[in-house]
């Protein structure tokens, strides 16, 4: 196993006068890449001031930039004929010498290797704060700016980690999921703010470190190891457009171009959030200003990707992680909100070095065409992002309104559903467009109801259409909760995974007869869905919805899979006879979820809101 260090670790100073480098960023960096080239940001009082040189074979200075702030000093290697060992940077100001011994590693694995996730996975979303706690970390820890862990706080920390996780990886292997997206594990040292914290992570201060209230760098490997050899995937989430109000960078900002508005302080620049002038022919300059180069929030500067040495510093971040650690794939918040053609290069670097790795980015905006312009290849797009998946955020949309309408002869209930798959000819591959049906930004399927008629609905729409599906952490048991007054009321605690809690979601005995029902009807799904091919290779049909009952057939060689949903509140029939070119000459079916035989001699006679999944192979 890997051994990671802390960014003061990895590197070691010769006795100095008065010459100090106080950090280093890539902490380290490994030979044999694709793109050869490495950008070096030093930080140290003073040292921009300094030359730098290196006798190291096969490694070559390439250049040597000093920003605005003279405490930076960014170095441009060439790393082309370069093997793995120590390489001696030599920083001098006059008389003054300081010798830093930066490390170089062999790579694990050729990036082809390294295989992403794909519509063959289900990955389950969950926040580290929220999942589950080790109880072995001390608050408030030293070091951080000033926090509280207080549960009754929806909006504060509430104490999971990264060893909570862990302890429960067996969890996910029973559910039957495949890979875990973690929202971001990285240092959020922003301090509280009349009960507001980052605890959801999306405000990095440290690009390079795991947040210490989760965990540590190797902390977070051993969980990524632990994860591979149970069979399961870990996709890391990041943010390119925006950092944390407390990043060293706000402090001694590197250039005054480093952030968009960085004379935030009189001269600040609220995001509108509405993403569609990106890709507007006809947007005017200030809504596109408002969208690209508006802050988040306050409290999140908006990085400039546009200055290629920050492009640098972000696409070298992201390869480091997946060197170090192993991650399986990435999940790039917020995508539309950075520069669009340095997200491309961003991409393009990424495909070039993993061409078997995986990237899906945040696109929340609910028409399909829009969505479609950012996946790799789009001819609705003058530039072609690169980007592998997209966010289904149509699907998302839609589903959420079928499930408070009845399914009519034309536009309402699951008609959407139908009506928006049918826009899946914009999309270069949707099979690599990511659906689901909440996630931490929104609320909850189930409201504060308990609705698991309809849950069962999209879920098993979900798992059998043609998409990589996502779920959200405690779906499987029910969990439920509204934005109404925060966002942490659809961020609760998962049941069991801190110490005090009346119930333990994790064990059969600690779930109620409703969450035991729910579990079970769901880890059934998915675990048939597993290494299913009809469902990940096959073809796809669909019917329009007649009398209020929405078919979707998946069919490969001979093997055949159709998931029947009744979008009424009433009891429908399903006239056989109007399916046959999927049916053929069909018989009977087996329902996935319970094992019994359907008979098709005569029509099916559905419950209200009911779904059925059925297979059958031809004789």
């Amino acid at each position: 196993m890997k051994k990671i260090l802390l960014a003061l670790s990895l590197f070691s100073l010769t006795a100095s006068a008065n010459i100090k480098v106080n950090r280093i960023d890539p902490t380290n960096w490994y030979v044999g890449m694709q793109d050869p080239t490495l950008q070096l940001m030093v930080y140290g009082d003073g040292i921009g001031k300094a030359n730098v040189t290196t006798n190291y074979p096969g490694v070559k200075i390439t250049s040597v930039e000093r920003l605005e702030s003279p405490n930076y000093l960014l170095i441009y290697l060439d790393l082309t004929n370069a093997k793995a060992g120590n390489v001696p940077l030599v920083f001098a100001q006059g008389k003054k010498k300081t010798t830093v011994n930066y490390e170089l590693k062999k790579r694990d694995m050729p990036g082809d290797q390294r295989m992403g996730f794909s519509n063959a996975d289900v990955l389950y979303m969950f926040m580290p704060d929220r999942f589950a706690s080790s109880g072995q970390k001390q608050h408030p820890m030293p070091g951080l700016n000033a926090y509280s862990v207080d549960r009754s706080q929806p909006s504060l920390r509430h104490g999971g980690d990264l060893e909570g996780i862990r302890k429960h990886l067996d969890y996910f292997n029973e559910l039957g999921v495949t890979a875990l997206w973690f929202t971001p594990v990285l240092e959020n040292n922003t301090p509280d703010n009349n009960n507001q914290s980052t605890y959801h992570g999306y405000a990095t201060t440290d690009y390079y470190r795991v947040d210490p209230r989760f965990g540590t760098n190797q902390e977070y490997q051993n969980l990524v190891d632990e994860a591979h050899n149970k069979g399961l995937k870990v996709v890391m989430d990041m943010i390119f457009n925006h950092c944390g109000i407390t990043h060293p960078w706000i402090k001694d900002m590197p250039s005054r171009n480093w952030f968009n508005r960085s004379d935030y302080k009189s001269n600040y620049l609220q995001t509108s959030y509405k993403l569609t002038p990106v890709l507007d022919p006809y947007a005017s300059e200030v809504d596109m200003d408002e969208t690209v180069e508006g802050w988040f929030v306050p409290s999140m500067p908006d990085l400039n990707q546009r200055n290629p040495h920050v492009l640098q510093y972000l696409i070298q971040n992201s390869i480091w992680w997946i060197e170090t650690v192993g991650i399986d794939g990435i999940r790039m918040d917020t995508y539309p909100y950075a520069d669009r053609e340095a997200m491309a290069q961003w991409m393009a670097r990424l495909n070039k070095e993993y061409p078997n790795f995986n990237t899906v980015g945040e696109t929340w905006v609910t028409e399909p065409a829009y969505t479609a312009a950012w996946q790799k290849d789009s001819k609705l797009s003058n530039i072609n992002s690169n980007l592998k998946s997209v966010m289904d955020f149509a699907f998302f949309d839609r589903i959420n309104q079928a499930k408070n309408e009845e399914t009519d002869g034309w536009w309402n209930g699951l008609n959407r559903v139908y009506n928006g798959l049918c826009y899946d000819y914009l999309y270069p591959n949707p099979a690599s467009v990511m659906a689901f049906i909440e996630n931490h930004d929104t609320d909850r399927f189930l409201g504060n109801g308990n609705d698991t008629l309809a849950l069962k609905q999209a879920l098993a729409l979900l798992l059998t259409m043609n998409r990589i599906p996502q779920l959200y952490y405690g779906t499987e048991v029910l969990m439920n909760g509204t934005k109404e007054k925060t966002d942490g009321n659809v961020r609760k605690d998962f049941p069991g995974g801190f110490a005090g809690d009346k119930h333990n979601a994790f064990t059969v005995e600690g779930r109620t007869k409703a969450q035991n029902e729910m579990f079970t009807w769901l880890s059934q799904l998915l675990h048939w869905r597993k290494g299913n091919e009809v469902i990940t290779k096959g073809k796809q049909t669909h019917f329009i919805p007649f009398n209020g009952i929405y078919v979707l057939a998946r069919t490969l060689d001979k093997r055949h899979v159709l998931t029947i949903a009744n979008g009424t509140s009433k009891s429908a029939i399903m006239p056989v006879a109007r399916y046959t070119e999927v049916i053929g000459d069909a018989d009977e079916v087996r329902d996935v979820l319970t094992g019994r035989t359907i008979s098709l001699l005569e029509d099916l006679q559905l419950g209200p809101r009911e779904t059925l999944v059925v297979e059958w192979t031809e004789k």
